[in-house]
């Protein structure tokens, strides 16, 4: 409520900064809630759910899907998704050298990139009860993927445990991480991944 001295012609400048001045702060608030939501929704995760209960391997290179075979031999309860990997030639060969049955292995093609691989994913996740997943790509991808994961996975209150494969390429830049983090929220928000922008 503005003070009744105030003269008619500076009313309206002072209501117009405060409504901007109003929506400027719900903006930044529910920017603030946004970015929080998918880290707050994953600790919660972790704590309900600390044992993994599937695997996700993200498609890019041949010795990702060898380190999932190994994980599934070790913990021979858990489904393994591949996310745009190898195709079924290449990969069931690795899965079953350590005898893998095909039934636990899910080759998924939808993806086209890193923030899709977790996109087209997570509602299957959701609808298989899966809580908590063994996140499998190489350490130099890791950073990027745990940034995603945290965001798409997290809000749907899955959480998941990095597997990182050993490589020696250098690790991403922060700007492609902030890119893709940008996207996932906009994924979170729209439902569109802006896959078309990527570069990846």
């Amino acid at each position: 409520m503005l003070a009744p001295g105030i003269p008619r012609s500076l009313r309206k400048p002072l209501l117009g900064q405060r409504r901007q001045r109003f929506w400027r702060q719900l903006l930044v608030s529910s920017l603030c809630l946004l970015l929080l939501y998918g880290p707050v929704n994953l600790a919660i995760a972790q704590l309900l759910w600390p044992q993994p209960d599937g695997i996700l391997v993200l498609g890019g290179h041949p010795h990702r899907e060898a380190v999932a075979a190994r994980l599934a031999l070790l913990h021979p309860h858990l489904h393994v998704w591949s996310s745009s990997g190898l195709g079924p030639e290449l990969a069931y060969p690795i899965f079953h050298a350590l005898s893998i049955s095909r039934d636990r292995i899910t080759l998924d093609y939808q993806a086209v990139d890193t923030v899709t691989n977790f996109t087209t994913l997570v509602k299957t996740f959701r609808q298989q009860h899966v809580h908590h997943l063994y996140l499998v790509t190489s350490d130099y991808h890791m950073a990027r993927a745990r940034a995603i994961a945290t965001v798409i996975l997290g809000s749907h209150r899955i959480a998941f445990t990095p597997v990182p494969v050993p490589s020696f390429t250098p690790p991403e830049s922060p700007l492609r991480i902030g890119r893709d983090i940008l996207r996932s929220l906009l994924w979170l928000t729209t439902g569109w991944s802006g896959a078309n922008l990527r570069n990846v």
